[in-house]
């Protein structure tokens, strides 16, 4: 298994055996270094991206997502980092042209990346061959990273009508200032996967899903980058329109539990056992691990970084989760975007 690319660019992974794995290499740098451009392929992809897009624009998730990037990422349009709105997106597809391509690919693409191989191989042979395949290729422009930008964004509460849809999609959460290498970071993690990234383990799924049988998926999650001071944590959930308002009592009630209460101590250590083991089988697989191998090369670090973390977050007692969530996670500071159909459905009004 191998994995080329960064986390700022396209990046991909192929499973081959010990045999193969020189001819697959070569065939890769056959394909990114004299792509066919072909006509009606491009024709063919244009199409599918488009139809894709005219469906996303009446699905709640993608206007739910798409409504809250855009208010948490306000960068300028024509920035690279800008949040596109899906209508923007169909109309640039539509004006996109294969000359645009293929010059964009001439301006940009060459051998500036990440390579990570896993499994049993010829490692000076592959060291080999990627040195004489990709070592001359040279991008016309010098890389750059684009930084990211901390923003305390306003807080909105914005309902998006999605008519005829079954299901509503909620999504809500804030900024964190915060990088993966802070104090905090281990903390919030666990406390993330306590509240929503457990899935049918954690609070707000136990609550939401199958106490109250409101949702038919709610989650959590925590990102923090390894180079700028910017993070982000989001609560979401799938369920039925007419349960918008109740739905989002709930998931408020429980973030202020967790807050206000924190984690009992065997909460803490059943789901520290369960993230940590999540880890290591993640780690068991090739594909996973030559993507985190990618990643870890980009950001200049090796697998001592996650064997740190996971001290960190073995030793960590309840207080400790409760304490940095309660530095970090706020309620009253957390934008909520809500799609579907409610105006058929109008949900019945619940008191704050």
């Amino acid at each position: 298994m191998f994995f080329f690319g960064n986390p700022t660019s396209a990046g991909g992974g192929i499973e081959t055996t010990r045999d193969n794995l020189p001819a697959v290499l070569r065939l890769v740098a056959e394909v990114l270094r004299h792509p066919a451009f072909d006509a009606k392929e491009f024709a063919a992809l244009k199409q599918e991206e488009l139809a894709s897009r005219e469906q996303q624009k009446s699905e709640p998730p993608a206007q739910a997502f798409t409504a809250f990037n855009r208010h948490l990422n306000p960068w300028p349009k024509g920035h690279p980092r800008y949040v596109e709105t899906i209508d923007e997106q169909i109309a640039n597809l539509t004006a996109t042209s294969l000359d645009d391509v293929k010059k964009f690919y001439a301006d940009f693409y060459g051998a500036i990346g990440e390579m990570a191989v896993v499994g049993d191989f010829d490692v000076s042979q592959v060291r080999g061959i990627a040195t004489e395949i990709f070592g001359q290729w040279r991008s016309p422009q010098p890389y750059q990273r684009i930084p990211l930008v901390y923003r305390d964004a306003p807080v909105v509460n914005e309902i998006l009508e999605a008519p005829d849809k079954a299901m509503a999609f909620f999504v809500a959460g804030q900024n964190l200032n915060l990088r993966d290498d802070d104090p905090d970071y281990p903390a919030l993690v666990l406390g993330n996967y306590l509240l929503g990234g457990g899935f049918l383990n954690s609070r707000l799924a136990a609550r939401i899903r199958q106490k109250d049988g409101i949702s038919y998926g709610v989650w959590s999650s925590l990102s923090a980058d390894p180079f700028d001071r910017v993070g982000v944590f989001q609560a979401g959930a799938i369920y039925a329109p007419e349960n918008r308002d109740k739905l989002e009592a709930a998931v408020r009630e429980e973030i202020d539990r967790a807050l206000r209460d924190g984690f009992t101590a065997d909460e803490v250590a059943k789901d520290k056992a369960g993230y940590l083991q999540s880890r290591q089988l993640s780690r068991a697989q090739d594909r996973e691990l030559a993507s985190s191998l990618a990643n870890a090369l980009f950001a200049g670090r090796t697998l001592t970084y996650d064997a740190q973390l996971e001290r960190k977050i073995a030793a960590l007692s309840p207080q400790d989760i409760v304490a940095a969530l309660r530095r970090r996670l706020d309620w009253n500071k957390m934008s909520v975007v809500k799609a579907g159909d409610f105006a058929k459905k109008k949900p019945p009004t619940v008191a704050p």
